[in-house]
């Protein structure tokens, strides 16, 4: 049985700089970091001579697990990269004050996709880009 799903994973570029972003400004705390410079990463993705750093965030009950390769290095997320777009769009976020972190989000100068929407009675969302262009969200339910 198959009973929770246990983490998401991002690459990103520049591991403090994405950690900063996940762990100051969204809030996540730092649980887990190990560098894989042997084979193992490469038996686990079959990407011959894969090395890289692994950081676990977690908020809640959930896993934010960012990778950082050394080699090979990896294509950037396309800057005109679109919800409608296949494969994983974005990260969620349940917040209880949506304005407050808005304004924490603006304070660091963070990109918004579009505008604050109450998307059904009593849920507000919004995007937003994250530090290798990765969409997120802040949702707050009734």
């Amino acid at each position: 049985m198959i009973h929770s799903l246990d983490h998401v994973a991002l690459s990103v570029t520049n591991m403090p700089r994405a950690v900063k972003f996940y762990r100051d400004i969204i809030g996540m705390a730092v649980v887990m970091e190990i560098e894989f410079l042997d084979d193992r990463i490469s038996k686990i993705t079959g990407i011959p001579g894969a090395k890289c750093k692994v950081v676990h965030l977690k908020l809640g009950h959930t896993v934010l697990e960012l990778f950082q390769y050394y080699n090979p290095k990896g294509k950037s997320i396309p800057a005109k990269f679109r919800q409608c777009d296949n494969g994983f769009t974005h990260i969620g976020f349940c917040v209880t004050d949506i304005y407050k972190h808005i304004k924490q989000l603006e304070k660091h100068k963070i990109k918004f996709l579009g505008k604050l929407t109450e998307a059904r009675p009593g849920v507000f969302v919004i995007y937003f880009r994250g530090p290798d262009n990765e969409v997120c969200e802040f949702r707050q339910l009734p």
